[in-house]
């Protein structure tokens, strides 16, 4: 195994293939060695593609002797969370319920990346249908932390999370309802962005609700993600919230300044209570942008006090919904905390679901005041690192105050799934048990490219994101 090159960014890896210095078979192996020596104690995928992979690999390398380029992610490994069908595949969702389905259809973003070269080495881990934070999971064991593996990656989409973080795969595709794709960023040191709903295509993904879902990717860096992201965007027929906005070149303009861009740091309940390690990388990392010319201001983020009661009613209502059917039928097969949010979801009035609808038209046409301030908005990803397995369920002090471990770890990321912006989150430190903590950048809807430019300003000037988790990885 070359441990230089599973080091190497997405879009490292990508040149170094392009250009054929390295071959995609010996970066498929080098990741593939990787898997076999760490995924039985992280445990990050449910099912590795190993032969098909290789045969993806081997073609990838013909193609290019011949002088055929498929796309920006030739033979690059990557991962898929196992809640997007892949035709053939085995698709769980991380349950009991889905274990041996095999869709007849690729996802929409399954088959981009495929157009787009890239070799895809397996499905990832997940907490059940999508419905949790932490990725402990007791149909296909749980996922652990790979930078202390008696500690939670996040969730739901940890396995992704920690394929990427221990250099198994150099991108992965995850899903973000509450927080689902930053949380894993964050508690795993990876950069993950959430697009603005309806930027990329949700078709053949489970949904877990089906106005808050979004699917995007994992990766390093944020130059990583914008290069994933331009495959991923997109309008798609085959999905009605698709958006038809032309894309971006993400890539175009990721190396221009922030110099005169304002970011706003809205105030409670971002900061309060939070973890004292947590807050003090964040300021730290908010400082690096301004001193690269960005004019940091407070702002007053609106409708705080609904935000919780909105994404809850929303989400709980919408799960229940699309999982009727089977928890009628098979409610047993469901974990008991899975089966016990959807039985909640079943229990909103209607009129309380209503409700939460009117109260986010309210609350996007409130936050068009605050986007005529700011350009971007900065905070702590997640006020708290990640919980030990079996521990995130507890309420445990915090700073000045306490904290719900599973509600801290959506707290400051549903706002923008009520809103469908983008948001990202990038590394910025450690805490003092060398665990990651996570600066979140979120921007207006549909402007993914200055987010991922201010994620790439940072990272120019720190060192976080190319930390990567000890080899042992022995509990």
């Amino acid at each position: 195994m070359n441990e230089e090159r599973v080091g190497l960014s997405l879009t490292q890896i990508a040149r170094r293939i392009q250009t054929q210095e390295v071959s995609a078979t010996h970066a498929l192996e080098d990741v593939l060695e990787h898997v076999a020596h760490a995924d039985d104690t992280i445990n990050a995928f449910v099912t590795i593609l190993r032969d098909q992979a290789l045969q993806e690999a081997e073609a990838a390398d013909h193609m290019l002797r011949a002088g055929h380029l498929l796309g920006p992610l030739h033979g690059v490994p990557v991962a898929i969370k196992d809640i997007l069908t892949t035709d053939g595949i085995t698709t769980t969702a991380g349950s009991k319920i889905l274990a041996d389905w095999k869709p007849d259809f690729d996802a929409t973003v399954v088959r981009k990346l495929r157009q787009a070269g890239a070799v895809i080495i397996g499905k990832t881990n997940l907490h059940e249908f999508a419905f949790g934070v932490t990725t402990e999971n007791p149909h296909h064991g749980n996922t652990r932390n790979p930078w202390n593996p008696e500690h939670v990656p996040g969730g739901s989409s940890g396995g992704s999370g920690a394929a990427v973080a221990m250099g198994m795969g150099y991108m992965a595709i995850g899903t973000d309802t509450g927080g689902s794709i930053r949380i894993p960023a964050t508690l795993c040191g990876v950069t993950g962005i959430k697009p603005t709903y309806g930027r990329v295509s949700r078709y053949g993904c489970l949904p877990l609700s089906w106005s808050l879902d979004h699917v995007g990717p994992l990766a390093r860096t944020a130059e990583d993600c914008a290069r994933a992201l331009q495959v991923l965007a997109g309008h798609d027929p085959l999905d009605p919230t698709s958006s038809n906005r032309p894309v971006p070149d993400y890539l175009a303009n990721i190396n221009e300044p922030i110099e005169g861009l304002t970011i706003g740091i809205p105030g409670e309940p971002f900061w309060d209570p939070i973890d004292p390690e947590v807050d003090a990388a964040v300021r730290a990392g908010i400082d690096v942008l301004k001193s690269q010319g960005a004019r940091v201001i407070d702002v007053e983020f609106p409708l705080v006090d609904e935000l919780v009661t909105m994404q809850t009613s929303i989400l709980f209502a919408d799960a229940a919904a699309y999982h009727h059917q089977w928890m009628r039928e098979r409610p047993e097969d469901y974990d008991s905390r899975v089966l016990a949010g959807l039985l909640q979801g079943a229990t909103v009035p209607a009129i309380d679901y209503v409700n939460a609808l009117r109260l986010r038209s309210i609350l996007r046409e409130k936050m068009n005041d605050v986007w005529r301030r700011v350009d971007l908005l900065a905070l702590p990803t997640s006020p708290v690192t990640a919980p030990r397995i079996g521990h995130a369920y507890e309420t445990v002090p915090v700073g000045s105050g306490e904290l719900q471990l599973t509600r801290a770890l959506t707290r400051n990321m549903t706002p923008f799934n009520l809103l469908g912006t983008p948001a990202m989150s990038v590394p910025c430190g450690f805490s003092g048990d060398e665990l990651p903590i996570g600066l979140q950048i979120a921007g207006r809807p549909f402007d993914e490219a200055t987010v991922l430019r201010a994620g790439h300003a940072y990272q120019k000037e720190t060192d976080w994101h190319m930390w990567r988790p000890p080899a042992d990885t022995t509990p």
